[in-house]
């Protein structure tokens, strides 16, 4: 959305095309999950009084949205991408099929996976948690607009304390809003390690995947003892 109101900016998504192009470039397997909170938000729809479920599935819509206008910047860049729905519309995307989704990566393509789980009542952020153990994504990359995860909001206490490591069982203890408790219950099950980092900042996704000490890490171990 950058700082328009609504909808797609395009020079946002240019500049997320290139970042993702660096790494690219680097032989690393790339899949992106994306959310449609700038065209569609079931949860704010559902608080205005529009039925969840239905207010779900238009979010869900809203990232297909997103997910085709990102392909068409990543190709600008040469890159070979695949966008796989979780709701089916073969004329626009492919099916999501783990399988299939491995194979592209396998073969060089950004694969970006589209309407998220294809249920209701599923966050973005438990999309991105399932479909990483389903890859068997080395790391799980959450790019937000803040720079890391936060004991208060950062944007109304300027003397928020950030974390720079912390584990799974304090962000549900503490209820930290990182991700919503479902993403987190399963990557802490499946031992899955986030980074949340200022997707903002240029360059930051390559850092991440050079493992420079950017955001903050999300792990099993409990720093803090």
């Amino acid at each position: 959305m950058g700082k328009e109101s609504y909808g797609i900016d395009s020079h946002v998504l240019g500049e997320i095309a290139e970042q993702i192009d660096e790494v690219h470039k680097l032989g690393v397997q790339i899949a992106l999950v994306i959310g449609g909170g700038n065209i569609f938000r079931g949860v704010s729809g559902a608080s205005r009084g529009m039925d969840r479920s239905t207010a779900d599935y238009m979010g869900m819509l809203a990232t297909v949205m997103n997910a085709l206008a990102l392909q068409q910047a990543l190709e600008k860049h040469g890159i070979a991408t695949r966008v796989q729905s979780a709701i089916d519309m073969k004329e626009v995307a492919e099916p999501y099929i783990r399988r299939r989704a491995i194979r592209h990566l396998e073969k060089g393509r950004v694969v970006i996976f589209a309407a998220g789980t294809g249920l209701p009542f599923f966050t973005t952020d438990t999309t991105a948690a399932l479909r990483a153990v389903e890859i068997g994504a080395e790391i799980l990359m959450k790019a937000t607009k803040v720079d890391g995860v936060y004991a208060t909001d950062p944007e109304k206490d300027p003397d928020a304390e950030r974390f720079e490591h912390i584990s799974f069982t304090e962000v549900l203890q503490k209820n930290l809003k990182v991700m919503d408790a479902t993403a987190i219950s399963l990557a802490r099950d499946q031992d899955m390690r986030i980074v949340v980092f200022n997707l903002r900042e240029k360059g930051n996704i390559k850092k991440v995947v050079l493992g420079k000490t950017i955001g903050t890490v999300v792990e099993g171990c409990d720093h803090a003892e």
